[in-house]
């Protein structure tokens, strides 16, 4: 009984010495995410809680043009994004890929989870609304054709936020789920395109019929896409989308 006690005694001490490493090394982490996001970003837009710091991708040729909003995934402002971002306006679009976790950035799940928890919803929106406004405010954007986009967390915020803004022509959802109400669904003035991953852990394909049949029922046009025996976030930087499959499908 004595070793067995010892043994759980260091199982213990184990246990709470990886905790405290844990909870110590995410403001570390957050200063480091700061200026991750600082060298990616090329513009700053004016917010109602301060500036807003996005990059913004351009087409060559003149406008105007429709406009993306690209919002991130749960890591936060990524190259990732700017690259996507980059493809797209290459493609003929305004694109902007707001920082909606004002500086915080990771490739650390604990982090990650963090900034997700404790950015307050009602501060996206808003950003994304001052966003909006800047966007139909340039005169290289048709205002009416302003689509939003986004990615894992991104996507759940782009249906979220299409909610709050009617105005928004049309919305992308790449592997991203929120529950709403059915009827709030009917505010939807655009097209709705979801991709999933039919084997993504996170999300249970009952969980994307459901959606899909909400959106149909409240007359929102309407198409989903399930990749098969691809995971979570399968659609990652331009090189994993020029190599074609699922990610460049997609």
């Amino acid at each position: 009984m004595q070793r067995l006690r010892r043994v759980l005694g260091w199982i213990g001490l184990v246990i709470g010495i990886a905790i405290v490493g844990v909870i110590l090394s995410i403001p570390l982490d957050a200063v480091i995410g700061s200026g991750r996001v600082e060298e990616l970003t090329n513009v700053t837009i004016p917010g109602p809680a301060g500036p807003i710091r996005a990059f913004v991708a351009e087409p060559a040729t003149p406008g105007p043009h429709p406009a993306v909003i690209m919002i991130h995934e749960w890591w936060g402002l990524r190259p990732d994004i700017i690259e996507k971002a980059t493809a797209l306006a290459a493609d003929g679009y305004v694109v902007v890929a707001p920082d909606t976790f004002r500086g915080a950035s990771t490739t650390w799940i604990p982090r990650a989870i963090h900034q997700v928890s404790t950015t307050p919803p009602e501060q996206v929106q808003a950003d994304l609304e001052a966003v909006f406004a800047w966007l139909t405010a340039r005169p290289d954007v048709l205002a009416d054709r302003i689509a939003v986009i986004g990615f894992c967390y991104g996507g759940r915020t782009s249906l979220l936020y299409t909610l709050h803004n009617p105005a928004i022509a049309a919305t992308g959802i790449f592997y991203g789920m929120a529950e709403v109400d059915p009827e709030a669904l009917r505010q939807i003035r655009g097209p709705v395109l979801g991709i999933f991953g039919g084997a993504d852990a996170s999300i249970p394909l009952s969980e994307v019929e459901r959606l899909e049949r909400d959106l149909r029922a409240a007359g929102v046009p309407t198409r989903f896409v399930v990749f098969p025996d691809q995971p979570h976030a399968f659609v990652g930087g331009i090189d994993s989308i020029n190599a074609g499959g699922a990610p460049g499908e997609a």
